[in-house]
């Protein structure tokens, strides 16, 4: 059985748990999902100062635990250290924007990007640019209020989620929306039952394309 490394570059280790469980579900029997935590940091990422900090203490990890593992997911929509791990003669490494972003844009859709960091927009901006799919992005839309008060309250951030994901739809024009966030795993769950456009759960997206990545090799 192949082995997937999830590391998570939020200093949560019951976020871990919550994304691995998520990560274990999509891949069903095919692969063995464990998890890592960086030790160091908030333990929800809402910032570009703490998602660049994260990014060598990922590295580090995926270092550590290259022998033990034949695919890395870094599990922050940010993909901190992504990069690096690539360059580093690694196990094949996904980070879980990137795969919602590819996933989000399939068949040429437009799609938008739901989160709950206002801070962390412009790098997701970035990162869709990088990625050349500029031509496709609707923008991304923020809950209003504090990031840390609404993931601590699943109600009010279905809610809150919710009703950005319908004005991404609604008034941007998006055929597809991502929830943008590892911490917001559970949630993208949850609101997808609720659209008839396809939710994309940044997790499960990161799955699948690192599970076809190793099947090809």
């Amino acid at each position: 059985m192949l082995r997937i490394l999830l590391i998570n570059p939020n200093a949560s280790v019951a976020t871990t748990e919550m994304m691995v469980a998520i990560a274990r579900k999509a891949a069903g029997e095919r692969f063995a999902v464990t998890g890592a935590t960086v030790p160091h940091g908030p333990p929800m990422i809402v910032d570009p100062d703490a998602l660049a900090a994260a990014g060598p203490e990922v590295v580090a990890i995926a270092r550590a635990h290259a022998d033990a593992c034949d695919g890395i997911i870094v599990a922050a929509f940010g993909d901190p250290g992504l990069t690096e791990i690539r360059a580093g003669g690694m196990p094949p490494a996904v980070g879980i924007a990137e795969a919602a972003m590819l996933e989000a844009a399939g068949g040429g859709r437009r799609f938008g990007v739901a989160t709950t960091t206002p801070r962390l927009v412009a790098g997701i901006d970035a990162s869709v640019a990088l990625l050349g799919l500029a031509d496709r992005y609707a923008g991304t839309r923020v809950t209003p209020g504090d990031p840390h008060a609404l993931v601590a309250d699943p109600a009010r951030l279905d809610a809150a989620l919710a009703a950005i994901v319908r004005a991404c739809i609604a008034e941007d024009g998006a055929a597809a929306v991502i929830i943008g966030g590892g911490p917001l795993g559970q949630a993208a769950q949850r609101l997808q039952p609720l659209f008839t456009e396809p939710i994309i759960a940044p997790i499960p997206a990161a799955v699948s394309q690192l599970a076809a990545r190793l099947t090809l090799r």
